[in-house]
């Protein structure tokens, strides 16, 4: 008979969008004794609100954060604490990544153990295509513990200060989203100095110097491929500003690369390879893309043009 060896975290269901919290984060303060609805009553919040608000709201209830690069053998270690994982994992349909919260793992079914805000309900993922899916986001992770916890860890089994440059990663991800490219570049930057070997950093400094038109945007998504050949943000960064200098060639054979790291990931990818193959009058395969662009993601906005568009091939 073979022996039992899941290990899975009982964590508490918080219906998803009851807090203004991102889901992992509120899911993880309550597991630690935070009341519900009173991270609700003092936490103002929007929709809007990323993963380092979250962070930054555990911060000033007194809990540690820390932002590492991870491996399977570890998240089952920190399960094995009792601590639940944060990961960034890529996104479905219109959404480039999201933070998933690990509950656990198996070892007789070598499965990774999910939170899903349902009752009795938990997601399940074979570890070869967890690891998978999770190396294309450089196998981050975060935890947050309470302050009481900090000696569990020692400075060789978390590195703060690469902790603290990935942090500048997602405060950097906020700025950028918010408009705020100068002070995206300027932390971006920062993160490198602390840690050169982090991909996530160069690609985000490339982001920005790609919406600013910045053709030195090429090295930074370039160095980031480099450190992760499957870093699939890089490649679709870097075909995002090709087609926006309309070097229709490199554009299209960057977004393939990227779909070739990941064809469900991002479904405007297609579009835009679309876009770049109608330039070089490859009509046939800009049809076939259309068709999956509409496949993968099935809520676009621009649904009825493409269908009256794919009339005209």
């Amino acid at each position: 008979m073979q022996e039992n060896l899941s290990h899975d975290l009982n964590l508490p269901l918080i219906e998803e969008g009851s807090s203004p919290l991102p889901l992992v984060i509120a899911v993880v303060l309550q597991y630690w004794g935070e009341d519900a609805l009173d991270l609700e009553k003092n936490n103002n919040q929007n929709d809007s609100t990323k993963i380092i608000d979250g962070i930054e709201f555990a911060e000033k209830k007194q809990y540690s954060s820390y932002i590492y690069k991870s491996s399977i053998k570890d998240l089952k270690k920190r399960i094995d604490q009792g601590i639940p994982p944060i990961v960034i994992f890529p996104g479905l349909y219109h959404l480039t990544q999201h933070a998933l919260l690990i509950s656990g793992y198996d070892d007789n079914e070598k499965r990774i153990l999910s939170y899903i805000p349902q009752p009795d309900t938990k997601g399940s993922i074979p570890e070869a295509k967890f690891l998978s899916e999770w190396t294309q986001e450089d196998n981050i992770a975060i935890i947050i513990i309470p302050e009481d916890m900090k000696n569990l860890f020692s400075e060789d089994d978390l590195d703060t200060t690469r902790s603290k440059a990935y942090k500048l990663c997602f405060d950097a991800e906020r700025d950028f989203s918010n408009g705020d490219i100068e002070s995206a570049i300027k932390k971006s930057r920062q993160s490198i100095n602390i840690d050169k070997n982090n991909a996530f950093a160069w690609s985000l400094l490339g982001s920005c110097y790609s919406e600013i038109n910045n053709p030195e945007c090429i090295n930074c998504f370039t160095n980031a491929i480099n450190l992760n050949s499957n870093y699939f943000l890089a490649f679709k960064g870097i075909g995002n500003y090709y087609l926006k200098i309309k070097d229709y060639q490199n554009a299209e054979n960057y977004y393939s690369q990227a779909i070739d790291i990941n064809p469900n990931r991002y479904g405007p990818l297609y579009k835009n390879r679309a876009l770049s193959r109608l330039q070089m009058n490859e009509k046939l395969k800009a049809k076939q893309d259309l068709i999956l662009y509409l496949e993968k993601t099935p809520n676009a906005q621009d649904k009825k043009q493409i269908i009256e568009a794919l009339k005209s091939f």
